[in-house]
């Protein structure tokens, strides 16, 4: 196995010491124009790649940002890091991505991580209320951070997020503007503050349309992925007076809501009428089939990175900042009324 090219290798290739080719990839001035270009040609050839870590080490922070999601194949998170990757190399930094599946132990063990490794700040969508004790692994370490898409209990910071209230609160009338009376729910623990928020929505909406809120039509899972928000469907349809339209936490959720009603031999929107939070935009271009509040995930990640970089730059405060985005009300086939052009939400 051929070695790594080091330092070392370059500067004998070049006839200098290793300090110096150090001071030209530190693009130290204390080097003649003639050794750099020397150096470089050097490193040209012998295609030599600096240890960026190190590097960032001896200068006590990396030139990197972390960015912690809890599912990356969630599209929704998908579109959040390609807009953060978008404005990080802008600013010339470099994204390391960590996926912690909604599980706290990783979340702390990833958190651990990017203090360990320096890095100049993190953003990240927490698994939920029960990260606050390891966020202050950040705090305590002046390792600045923003929130993204999920605010936590009780803790100040940056944060860009949506209107998870107001969107709920449109997806739920639209159901009953369309006869709907036994609308039932697919979410999370309360401990994540989107699902939280669109329960909240939810019932709001209930009160408004004159109807009493039935627990029973309320199905939580400790983690959404579609094998769990199928199994809680099932539940729901089996009920003794089962949902006629059904309410899907996010994008994740609402797959496993069609795959029971495919068990169940029901037609949607004919059988079943359907919404939820996010659209799924590819799958929407070939088939524009539900009806969603559709969030820009992409600009949460440009937004939330850009206030990264303020909070680097020194250009803001200690003043906590919230972002609150708005989101898209797009109508299609799936809650069983015509389609319409989307309006703002």
């Amino acid at each position: 196995m051929a070695m790594r090219v080091t330092i070392h290798d370059v500067a004998t290739h070049a006839g200098v010491s290793a300090m110096t080719v150090s001071r030209v990839v530190n693009e130290s001035p204390r080097v003649s124009d003639e050794t750099r270009r020397r150096v470089e040609a050097s490193i040209a050839k012998l295609g030599y790649v600096p240890n960026r870590l190190a590097r960032g080490l001896s200068q006590r922070r990396t030139h990197a940002f972390g960015v912690i999601v809890p599912d990356v194949a969630n599209p929704f998170f998908t579109l959040v890091v390609r807009g953060v990757e978008q404005v990080a190399w802008r600013a010339g930094y470099h994204v390391i991505l960590c996926d912690t599946q909604g599980n706290l132990e990783r979340e702390r063990g990833y958190l651990e991580d990017m203090v360990a490794f320096q890095v100049a700040g993190v953003l990240i969508a927490p698994v939920g209320d029960r990260s606050r004790p390891q966020l202050r692994l950040l705090t305590r370490n002046n390792v600045p951070f923003v929130l993204i898409d999920r605010s936590i209990a009780g803790f100040d910071g940056d944060l860009v997020q949506g209107d998870s209230v107001a969107g709920a609160r449109q997806l739920i009338e639209h159901l009953i503007e369309l006869g709907h009376r036994r609308i039932g729910m697919i979410t999370e623990s309360p401990d994540v503050s989107t699902a939280r928020d669109r329960l909240q929505g939810y019932r709001e909406a209930l009160e408004r349309g004159g109807i009493e809120l039935d627990p029973e039509l309320v199905a939580e899972s400790s983690t959404i992925d579609p094998d769990a928000a199928a199994e809680a469907t099932l539940r729901l349809l089996a009920l003794d007076e089962p949902p006629t339209a059904i309410f899907a936490v996010n994008n994740i959720a609402v797959v496993g809501v069609v795959e029971a009603a495919r068990r169940r031999n029901l037609e949607i929107p004919d059988d079943l009428a359907l919404v939820c939070f996010d659209d799924i935009e590819h799958v929407s271009r070939l088939y524009p089939f539900l009806t969603v509040m559709a969030q820009p995930a992409e600009t949460y990640g440009t937004i939330a990175t850009q206030l990264l970089l303020d909070r680097l730059s020194g250009r803001v405060g200690q003043r906590r900042r919230i972002v609150v985005l708005p989101a898209d009300f797009i109508v299609r086939k799936s809650s069983g009324a015509p389609a319409a052009t989307p309006a703002s939400g």
